[in-house]
């Protein structure tokens, strides 16, 4: 077995953009009269995307939020989020996620972003922090019906991976995620992708728990070693 590709997620591995996903929801809640309980942040919105999110929020009440109404939370919450960013000096990217791209790249494996952000937002941070030529394949919340845990995502990546490389023939066993969190990484799992954790969200003893390999930072992901172990595979 060969490692052919490396599929990444993009918040809260990428770029440290958590805590303001967080305030702008919570915010927005607030003035909808909505205070959300211990935990519930957690269980339906950390790696979910924002329609997920609201529906869950929404349903753990017992109401139903339509589609004008979900799309209009979504817009706001999302214009919030660009104007958040361009006040900041620079993006809050991850410290040694430009090296750790950059040392994909010359590993020769394909890579490509599986978000459930939506792809103006996605597309965004890769047009500013300049990673877009990274990426054989981007897949966003606006390409998926199915919000991660949901392996969905990750399968339409590797199919559109295939179609920009004819000649890769890749399957989900020869690919490597690189997940934050629990929906991410079950997600990822649940195509037949192995992980890779990294403790960006969670502790790290919670991400060793779910994930293949578990890392406190990018950098300390060793690649060749994790290449190793897909060659041992083979030959077994």
């Amino acid at each position: 077995m060969t490692l052919k590709a490396v599929l990444l997620d993009l918040n809260g591995t990428l770029i440290h953009d958590e805590p303001i996903h967080r305030q702008l929801l919570l915010a927005l809640l607030a003035e909808k009269g909505i205070v959300l309980e211990p935990g519930e942040y957690a269980t339906h919105c950390l790696g979910r995307s924002d329609r997920a999110c609201l529906q869950g929020i929404w349903q753990r009440r017992g109401q139903t939020l339509d589609l004008p109404q979900q799309e209009a939370l979504i817009a706001i919450k999302n214009q919030r989020y660009r104007e958040t960013l361009a006040q900041l000096p620079h993006l809050p990217l991850y410290p040694d996620a430009a090296d750790f791209l950059f040392r994909l790249r010359g590993e020769q494996v394909r890579l490509a972003l599986v978000t459930g952000a939506f792809r103006a937002e996605a597309q965004w941070i890769l047009e500013q922090s300049h990673w877009l030529p990274y990426f054989s394949a981007v897949v966003t919340g606006d390409d998926i019906t199915h919000s991660k845990p949901d392996p969905e995502g990750y399968c339409l990546a590797i199919d559109r991976l295939n179609q920009a490389h004819p000649d890769l023939g890749l399957l989900p066993w020869e690919c490597l995620a690189v997940e934050d969190s629990p929906a991410g990484m079950q997600a990822a799992q649940g195509a037949g992708i192995p992980v890779v954790g990294v403790a960006h969200t969670l502790p790290f003893h919670m991400v060793q728990r779910r994930a293949d390999w578990a890392i406190d930072r990018l950098i300390d992901l060793e690649l060749p070693r994790v290449k190793a172990t897909f060659a041992d595979a083979l030959r077994d």
